[in-house]
């Protein structure tokens, strides 16, 4: 079935069953705009394969970013914009793929140098050691509805400049994931309290956002299957959020899981005991970190799923496929260093690489340094700049840089969020 089309509820055909899953590009110049960097990675990414491309962040306020180097739309596009979103879409659709854009706002979870106090649901402070996120201040209900008007605002913006469709990002911990998970979202007005109403901000989202870009354009959801937190969004939550998503009309919805505090989408340990919801865990979930939370979830949601998380084997996603847990596989890592890895699947390989086992910034006789909480937190950001670095090389050479260490990495991302800050700090000014 992999090389299997499939057609959505609004009509969008996807060309096959894989998809580059959104990762964070780190691309943009300091005033958010689309460069030659990223037309160059998502042109050798559109001819890797992948039916469809997801892009990274798109930010709909430049003072929350998820990272330095995000795409930023937080205001209608304008001439010059729209070209540049057009030379974007272009480079990555010239080799038959789809590409939509994975629209986001990231809430606490903004790093403390982008904004000391980000606005997030409620004044409920990331539980990360270390210092790197700041003192969230609680949304007042104005720009609540403020920022409903903005992800329809930069969907519309993004249909505009070429984009095939539009995710909205409502896992990892990101806002709209803030507003769903008790633990982050502790309001008493129609945003907080029973489910209904911690769903609303996203429920508004998406039918403002299906009212700005029409039925036609092809409009999807990332969703937590579970925050694998104690008191936090729970799969019978998800379950059930997912059908009231079919209700309002999405065309695809994308399970995935956990938050900074619990990066269960990352497979590593975060700084807490892994909340486990009660789904039977099959063989297939050893590799695939979410497909049984999709299953799970199948019967109850009519439209289509897609799953991220773990997938390596041609074999575990012509399962997922088979037993209906999916109708796309979405394909990360693996792109970063095969970025031709979907084309390789379709023609017989076997198994993508798992370049994430043994990357860390420790060595293994430091490895007893990882008890420390902050030095298990900075370990694990410091392996997924290593995957940075390669975007980043992707985008500037075409070429994967594997050679290089994870501490190299590590400083060079660092380096660049520093110099991308300042830049935008002095025309921002």
């Amino acid at each position: 079935m992999l090389d299997q089309p499939l057609t959505l509820p609004c009509g969008a055909v996807l060309p096959n069953r894989l998809s580059k899953a959104a990762m964070t590009e780190g691309l943009a110049d300091p005033l958010g705009r689309p460069t030659a960097e990223l037309e160059r990675l998502y042109r050798v990414w559109g001819a890797g394969g992948a039916g469809m491309l997801l892009s990274g962040n798109v930010q709909v306020d430049g003072d929350h970013l998820e990272r330095p180097g995000n795409v930023i739309l937080d205001k209608p596009a304008d001439g010059a914009m729209i070209d540049a979103l057009r030379r974007w879409t272009g480079a990555a659709k010239a080799g038959g793929a789809q590409f939509w854009a994975q629209i986001s706002h990231a809430g606490r979870q903004t790093m403390k140098p982008v904004n000391p106090q980000p606005k997030a649901p409620s004044a409920v402070k990331l539980g990360l050691p270390g210092g790197q996120f700041g003192e969230p201040v609680a949304l007042t209900g104005d720009e609540i509805r403020d920022l409903i008007a903005r992800f329809a605002s930069t969907a519309q913006s993004c249909r505009e400049g070429g984009f095939d469709g539009a995710q909205i990002h409502a896992a990892h911990g990101y806002l709209i994931s803030q507003f769903l998970s008790p633990r982050s979202n502790q309001r008493t007005d129609e945003w907080g309290g029973p489910l209904e109403n911690r769903a609303r901000f996203l429920r508004e989202v998406v039918r403002a956002t299906r009212a700005a870009v029409g039925p036609q354009f092809a409009l999807s959801v990332k969703l937590n299957s579970a925050d694998f937190q104690k008191g936090g969004f729970a799969f019978e939550d998800s379950q059930t959020v997912a059908g009231w998503l079919a209700d309002d009309g999405v065309d695809l919805i994308e399970i995935s899981g956990g938050t900074y505090e619990q990066p269960r989408l990352l497979g590593i340990e975060g700084m807490e005991p892994v909340e486990q919801p009660g789904v039977k865990a099959s063989t297939l979930a050893r590799e695939a970190y979410f497909v049984d939370f999709a299953l799970a979830m199948k019967d109850a949601v009519k439209v289509p799923l897609m799953v991220t998380g773990g997938f390596r084997t041609r074999a575990a996603m012509e399962e997922a496929l088979a037993r209906g847990a999916a109708d796309v596989i979405g394909l990360g890592r693996p792109l970063c260093v095969e970025p031709d890895g979907a084309a390789r699947i379709l023609a017989g390989t076997e198994s993508l690489p798992r370049a994430e086992n043994g990357l860390g910034l420790f060595p293994a006789w430091l490895s007893f340094l990882k008890k420390v909480p902050m030095l298990r937190a900075v370990d694990s950001f410091a392996g997924q700049y290593w995957f940075y670095a390669q975007i980043t090389a992707l985008g500037k050479t075409g070429h994967t840089a594997p050679e290089r260490s994870v501490l190299a990495a590590f400083l060079e991302v660092e380096r660049g969020n520093k110099t991308w800050l300042a830049e935008r700090t002095k025309l921002t000014a």
